[in-house]
């Protein structure tokens, strides 16, 4: 799939549209992360760390982590999204987290749109280095 399959191009798409499929990319993402460092645990356990990965909190601190990494055009992706207002917040995160969590999956959802997939794994490699560095696991 790629940006010119779509009726508009990724960089006229809403900050929520990019970041409904940029959602569906770090989840895919973490799960194939979560699975390649345990492939021999159980699901349940595998759900629950992927869920560690996902959640607004850790997608929060993955904004912090990734905004001197960014170009201009990415940066400015992530704080479309970060500034998009949704209308809802789940019960369990915290507004500034989960708008936060929100830009990051904008500049994923247009990454990938983009075809930029060694752009999003590299991205995503910062994430878990860093994850994985400060999990005392």
């Amino acid at each position: 799939m790629q940006a010119q399959d779509f009726a508009v191009p990724p960089s006229r798409m809403s900050p929520l549209t990019l970041a409904f499929i940029g959602d569906g990319i770090y989840g895919l993402l973490a799960r194939r992360h979560v699975l390649k460092n345990n492939p021999r645990i159980p699901v349940n356990r595998l759900h629950r760390l992927t869920v560690e990965l996902v959640e607004a909190r850790a997608q929060s601190k993955a904004y912090a982590l990734l905004e001197p990494l960014l170009t201009e055009r990415e940066a400015a992706l992530m704080r479309r999204g970060r500034n998009a207002h949704s209308g809802t917040v789940p019960r369990h995160a915290d507004l500034a987290d989960y708008r936060r969590a929100t830009g990051v999956e904008t500049l994923f959802g247009y990454l990938y749109l983009m075809g930029e997939h060694q752009r999003i794994e590299a991205l995503f490699a910062a994430i878990v280095k860093e994850a994985d560095h400060h999990d005392p696991r």
